[in-house]
């Protein structure tokens, strides 16, 4: 996940750099300090948006999995903090965290946004998504039950310019036999625009096929598997 994303974002012509954390012990030697790959930042070219690969940083877990990505936003370069920001852990399908980015590096203000959370539940139903029984307005999952997409009061540690002290956002989970521990989840602070978690939405929810070389066990059952040409 962490060389398919950035191969997207090095192609989008995104800087990056890696910042290094290490440990030394008075008196040792510099060739015997402890060195720990940290945080990976990639920088978009007009420095609003950033992405960063947090998984070797002590990160922070949704549904008791470790964030792997978090990708944020500003309005303008000199804003000291992001305006939204949005996670996700391993195992969240690497084309929809893909398709995310490409839609945000498309935005000339990727702060801004016009459309309601109808875009969204409209991108899942357009792929077969079928909307929540009870929150119809603000929530679907996969004709399968195993996938889910909610407009929901948002956990803790999610920031957001916005200082609500009950934020709403989107959150997606894949949980293929209920009880079970999750396979991924994502979570979106309340500011994300929602036609970009609209496009994340619909890039997940697409039929079409994608490459593995590993299943999930626990999703092999409910998968179609097509012979790589």
């Amino acid at each position: 996940m962490a060389d398919q994303v950035s191969a997207t974002l090095t192609d989008l012509g995104w800087r990056h750099l890696t910042i290094v954390r290490g440990r030394q012990e008075p008196g040792q030697p510099e060739e015997e300090r402890q060195v720990l790959r940290s945080t990976v930042l990639h920088l978009s070219p007009d420095a609003l948006a950033w992405a960063q690969w947090t998984l070797a940083d002590e990160p922070f877990h949704l549904g008791e999995l470790p964030v792997a990505w978090q990708i944020s936003g500003r309005p303008h370069p000199d804003s000291t903090v992001a305006e939204w920001n949005a996670y996700f852990t391993a195992g969240v399908p690497h084309e929809a965290l893909a398709d995310f980015l490409l839609a945000l590096d498309a935005r000339e203000d990727p702060a801004v946004g016009f459309d309601g959370p109808g875009t969204v539940l409209a991108a899942l139903t357009d792929r077969g998504w079928i909307r929540d029984i009870d929150h119809p307005n603000s929530g679907a999952a996969d004709p399968g039950s195993s996938s889910s997409f909610m407009l929901c009061l948002l956990p803790p540690l999610i920031q957001d310019a916005d200082p609500d002290p009950e934020p709403i956002g989107w959150q997606a989970w894949a949980e293929p036999t209920f009880g079970a521990p999750y396979l991924w989840c994502a979570a979106f602070s309340a500011s994300v625009p929602h036609d970009l978690v609209a496009v994340f939405a619909s890039s997940l929810a697409s039929p079409s096929p994608v490459l593995r070389r590993v299943l999930p066990e626990a999703a092999e059952h409910r998968l179609t598997l097509i012979p790589a040409s």
